[in-house]
């Protein structure tokens, strides 16, 4: 049974990827992360919950990636033909105030793992993916959809970390021929995300009627944009990736259409039938390292024969049914 190993399981977006993946693959899964703010086994018991038989082939290990993967460490993870690298500082916020941590988390940990994939997993290692961000590339003009090796143009220290954490991967293949394949994505959403995150605070805050603060220009008259993409459509990119790879190269996946962040809500208020009440703030010139549109081009990924499965007002629905349905655990 092939092994795949996933740093930050834990996380929003990894235990939807390990759900995917128990529930369409034979694979057997390794999670490695230290349970921060991010990380909640409360995830990975409903992920369980689904199929109790799954536990057999799903295995936690506790690592912070500040440290190196001893030997130790790496004898528990065993053979890994897999590694799918999620764990990261990912809060812009937090970066902006604390920017050396997001060094330590992104690029130092990022090396180490790389370190510990050429040290103890060069034999049976196929695939290191490394799972990056749109930010990388900075705020995108209107018109401008992004391509995967386009420029580096890093608007605050998390997407610096991030890009810096890509060029060690690519040293890594370079230099060590890791097996290294790299992608970038947008704002995620879907089930058990944090409620502080965008799309599960517009839910609560419209079944509360409490007023939605929208990020927009200086003018207060154009909201920020981006691509939105649901989990579900990010672990089926993944999964695809899995038999339809180049090491060495970079992948965008990338969402069904462009929203703005005040049509979003619009559609979030009429899903659910209430009132939406708002207040456009102009948050960026107030706080530098924000950006009003990212964008990417998901035209590689669509030549290969993986686009989304299902339109963003659908993915839509399925949330805010499942979140309001589930609120007095995840949208507290």
């Amino acid at each position: 049974m092939q092994k795949i190993l996933i740093t930050g399981g834990a996380g929003f977006v990894g235990h939807h990827i390990i759900q995917t993946f128990l529930r369409d693959t034979e694979y057997k899964i390794v999670v490695l992360d230290r349970l921060d703010t991010s990380g909640n086994l409360n995830r990975l018991r409903e992920v369980l919950d689904e199929d109790p038989s799954w536990e057999s082939r799903l295995e936690f290990i506790w690592h912070d990636l500040k440290a190196s993967i001893n030997e130790i460490v790496a004898k528990q993870i065993g053979n890994v033909e897999y590694i799918f690298h999620l764990a990261a500082g990912s809060h812009v916020e937090r970066s902006i105030d604390y920017p050396m941590e997001f060094v330590m988390d992104n690029v130092v940990g990022t090396t180490n793992l790389l370190d510990y994939a050429r040290t103890y997993a060069s034999d049976t290692l196929k695939m290191f993916l490394y799972f990056s961000t749109d930010e990388v590339f900075g705020s995108a003009p209107i018109g401008t959809n992004y391509k995967e090796w386009d420029r580096y143009n890093s608007g605050n220290p998390y997407s610096a970390s991030k890009a810096g954490a890509e060029e060690m991967c690519l040293a890594y293949f370079n230099t060590y021929k890791v097996p290294v394949v790299i992608t970038h994505t947008m704002n995620v959403f879907g089930i058990r995300q944090h409620p502080e995150k965008y799309i599960p605070l517009v839910i609560k805050k419209v079944r509360d009627g409490e007023s939605v603060t929208i990020h927009s220009n200086a003018e207060k008259t154009k909201a920020g944009s981006r691509f939105y993409i649901n989990t579900e459509d990010v672990a089926s990119a993944m999964k695809f990736m899995i038999s339809n790879y180049t090491t060495g190269e970079k992948y965008n996946i990338v969402g069904e259409k462009e929203v703005d962040n005040l049509q979003l809500a619009r559609i979030i208020a009429d899903i659910i039938g209430k009132e939406l009440k708002y207040e456009m703030l102009d948050f960026h010139s107030s706080r530098p390292g924000h950006d009003m549109r990212y964008s990417l081009c998901g035209e590689k990924m669509k030549s290969m024969g993986w686009t989304p499965q299902k339109k963003l007002e659908e993915r839509l629905e399925e949330v805010i049914s499942w979140t309001l349905g589930n609120a007095d655990r995840w949208l507290i």
